[in-house]
């Protein structure tokens, strides 16, 4: 993910659901550009983060050893704009997850208000699809860390959700330093 379109993770329950939010800001570049001297964040925009909520919620079922993209909007209705100064919360709820996607319902409201209904499939690639890797483990760890996934998380069990093993070694692997012989 190359921008993020949530700020953080206000709760998170595997498998289950996702809460996130996005905090519209007038330093946002793409806000000048959408509608001159009328800043509205673009619905495209909204879609991403809630695709981003609902694509990490698909993704932690399998440890984020699948990856997820974004296979098809099946619905998007929006009730309103969002403007600079509005905060967005994302909540996503998975209605069915197999080996081959997910489909994901959402919503986005403005404080109370409902701001979008949102429809998601997506689709799990493992490495053998790919040329090259997607991401390295390290790097998505500490995306999540900063999401604050693992601050609200919670396991099936209802325990505190654990970054994934492979994911704590590929990050201690990148902190060694090489020695100088």
């Amino acid at each position: 993910m190359r921008w993020f379109w949530i700020d953080k993770f206000i709760e998170f329950k595997s498998g289950e659901s996702a809460k996130a939010v996005k905090c519209v800001s007038l330093a946002e570049d793409h806000l000048h550009d959408h509608f001159r001297y009328l800043p509205v964040m673009p619905h495209s925009l909204v879609i991403e983060g809630i695709a981003q909520t609902g694509g990490l919620l698909a993704g932690e079922v399998y440890d984020f050893r699948e990856r997820v993209v974004l296979a098809k909007v099946a619905k998007a209705t929006f009730h309103g704009t969002a403007h600079p100064g509005d905060q967005l919360t994302y909540s996503a709820t998975m209605n069915d997850i197999r080996e081959n996607g997910a489909y994901v319902s959402a919503t986005s409201h403005i404080g109370d208000q409902l701001h979008a209904e949102v429809e998601l499939f997506f689709a799990h690639l493992n490495d053998k699809d790919q040329q090259r890797e997607l991401f390295f483990p390290a790097d998505l760890l500490s995306m999540l860390r900063l999401l604050g996934l693992y601050e609200v998380g919670q396991a099936k069990d209802g325990s505190p959700l654990q970054p994934p093993d492979y994911m704590i070694q590929a990050e201690i692997e990148l902190t060694k330093t090489p020695s100088i012989s």
